[in-house]
């Protein structure tokens, strides 16, 4: 298993100049398996400009692109894994918090999983998260995930498709059970967008951010 301090450096693509960033909401962006930080980047231009976005490349390499954690052939993973992908997340997160009044997370497939994972670790760290065609991961009661923090009051997005190919029905489950009783839920279901991510979504993701972070 690879530690996060084995990790490189993370590479990250911003939405806006370094002169430009400073005292605006943060918007991060965590890609999904196999792709990297250009793959989201353009929904920038297509949610609330208050925010300064950035897109983080997951760590380990995946075919032509990269990977937050190893998945096996039946889409499963190592609780450890995960925990080391948050931390170099973190790490890098920590060192840009203080130029920024709120962070909030926006994950695909994967990177929600991830998402999701850096909420429960530091729950009050976040203004917000949002999941796309995704899942939360089951943490099997380990004391570094502080659910018992979640009261219910941080907003959370996930759309998805009811048809999605990708992600198993017992992923569903579990993060429906969870959301359910952790988080302020905003869920919404697509159509014909299967495992991906749509212009009706993106319009949705919009308000959402708009109304449960920009207006607070």
């Amino acid at each position: 298993m690879t530690s996060a301090a084995a990790f490189p450096a993370p590479v990250v693509l911003w939405s806006k100049p370094a002169e430009e960033r400073a005292g605006k909401p943060l918007l991060v962006l965590l890609h999904g398996y196999g792709a990297n930080e250009e793959d989201l980047l353009s929904l920038a231009d297509l949610l609330p400009q208050e925010f300064v976005v950035a897109s983080v490349r997951a760590p380990m390499v995946s075919g032509a692109g990269y990977t937050w954690f190893p998945l096996t052939a039946s889409i499963d993973y190592s609780l450890e894994a995960v925990k080391d992908a948050a931390s170099y997340v973190e790490d890098w997160l920590d060192s840009v918090r203080p130029d920024h009044p709120s962070v909030t997370l926006l994950g695909f497939s994967m990177g929600m999983a991830l998402a999701t994972t850096l909420l429960r670790r530091r729950p009050a760290d976040y203004a917000a998260v949002v999941g796309l065609s995704g899942f939360a991961v089951d943490a099997g009661g380990d004391p570094s995930f502080r659910d018992a923090e979640l009261d219910g009051t941080v907003p959370v997005f996930w759309g998805r498709d009811q048809q999605d190919p990708v992600i198993t029905p017992d992923k569903i489950e579990f993060t429906m059970g969870w959301v359910r009783k952790h988080v302020k839920l905003t869920k919404v279901l697509y159509t014909g967008m299967w495992h991906g991510i749509n212009q009706q979504e993106i319009g949705h993701v919009s308000e959402f951010l708009t109304h449960g972070v920009l207006a607070k």
